[in-house]
C-alpha cells in the first residue's frame, strides 16, 4: 500500500514531527495505538500492538558526544546501540547515553515519545543501515502511542541523517 500525506482528523494529535513532514510535503502514514503505561519497551509495544515486525520499528536514542553535543541514533527496537560504532559514525572518540533531562529539553519530547523528526534543535542523526532493506519503517510520531511510517531514504532526507552500522 503506498504511503500518503496523512490528513489529520480530530482524534490525531499534531506533533512537531507530523508538522515537519507536512511542511516538507513528505509522504507518510500515521499509526495510533493505546499505550500501556506498564510497557517496559515502548518500541516493542508499538511493534506488537501494530502487528509489525520489530525489524521495521525503529527507536530513537540520544547520545552525548562530549563538548555539550548531542546526536541521535535510530535503530531497530530489538537491537542494542553499539556506542563505539555510533562514535565512529559521527566522527568522535566516544559517546555515552545522554541525560534524559537534557534529551527532553533538547528534543521537546517526553521519553518514550521522542521522535527523530521535529526536534527543537536539529541534531546529527545516524540511522542504522538495516532500515534500507525495508520499503518503509516506523519511527515515533512524537508521543507515546503514535508511530509514523515512511520510506527510510525519505526519513533520512527529512532529518539530514546518514546511514551507518550502529548496532
Amino acid at each position: 500500500m503506498p504511503l500518503l500525506n496523512h490528513s489529520l482528523d480530530a482524534q490525531t494529535p499534531m506533533t512537531p514531527a507530523i508538522g515537519q513532514l507536512n511542511t516538507l510535503g513528505i509522504r507518510h502514514r500515521l499509526h495510533k495505538y493505546v499505550h500501556d503505561a506498564k510497557a517496559v519497551s515502548y518500541g516493542l509495544e508499538a511493534s506488537k500492538k501494530l502487528g509489525v515486525n520489530p525489524a521495521r520499528v525503529f527507536k530513537t536514542l540520544v547520545v552525548d558526544a562530549g563538548n555539550h553535543s548531542l546526536a541521535v541514533a535510530v535503530l531497530p527496537v530489538h537491537q542494542q546501540l553499539n556506542l563505539k560504532q555510533m562514535a565512529k559514525a559521527i566522527g568522535t572518540k566516544k559517546v555515552a547515553m545522554a541525560n534524559p533531562t537534557l534529551v527532553s529539553r533538547s528534543s521537546g519530547y517526553v521519553l518514550g515519545g521522542i521522535s527523530p523528526l521535529g526536534q527543537k534543535r536539529q541534531l546529527v542523526t545516524v540511522i542504522d543501515e538495516r532500515a534500507l532493506v525495508h520499503s518503509s519503517i516506523f519511527v515515533s510520531g512524537g508521543q507515546r502511542g503514535l508511530e509514523i511510517e515512511l520510506a527510510a531514504s525519505t526519513f533520512a532526507d527529512a532529518t539530514k541523517a546518514t546511514f551507518g552500522t550502529i548496532t
